[in-house]
């Protein structure tokens, strides 16, 4: 419903057209190969396999002359600072006002960057993401219910490995244990 009332208030502008409309973080970035749009605008968590910043950091990949907007419902630090690592051109609330979204998107467009103030301000001030890549996608996973196996399989590793980096993402998050390091990457926008 979201996504519908977004595409339906972009198509009121004059000088925006909505190529595509999709839900999951795959079919952003297949729809943005064969539509080629100006601007992706897309939800951070978006489901499947590619959340909405993997999405983004794809669809740069495959298609360099499209520009992302990424939304978000929570305010993150952690997910805004991801979201410059993977070079996106703004990031917004979605409780922003429509006016401003549009104005984003044009914005966007035409290669500027923009950025939620408040949560720039509170992005300033937070810890770098202490875990690397591979220790991200490993508790990510768990996070979505993985167990070691599941994981191990999906990332190419044995289960004694994935079992490896978990003990080491609870100590480097000073966890109590995997649920709670599941807690703390996500408070902090690092998963």
């Amino acid at each position: 419903m979201i996504r519908g009332a977004l595409a339906a208030l972009l198509d009121l502008e004059e000088d925006l057209e909505v190529v595509s409309a999709v839900e999951s973080g795959q079919a952003a970035v297949d729809a943005a190969a064969v539509g080629r749009p100006d601007v992706a605008v897309l939800d951070i968590d978006m489901p499947g396999a590619l959340d909405g910043l993997a999405a983004a950091a794809e669809i740069r990949a495959r298609v360099p002359a499209c520009r992302t907007l990424m939304l978000t419902g929570y305010g993150k630090p952690g997910h805004l600072k991801r979201a410059l690592a993977a070079q996106v051109g703004g990031f917004l609330l979605k409780t922003a006002p429509p006016e401003e979204l549009v104005a984003a998107i044009r914005a966007v467009a035409r290669g500027e960057r923009v950025l939620d103030k408040a949560l720039a301000v509170t992005a300033w001030d937070l810890a770098d993401n202490p875990l690397t890549p591979r220790e991200a996608d490993v508790l990510r996973l768990a996070a979505a219910g993985a167990d070691a196996p599941d994981i191990a399989a999906r990332l190419h590793l044995t289960a004694g490995t994935v079992r490896n980096y978990l003990t080491a993402i609870v100590a480097k998050l000073n966890a109590r244990n995997r649920t709670d390091a599941v807690r703390i990457a996500s408070e902090s926008g690092w998963i």
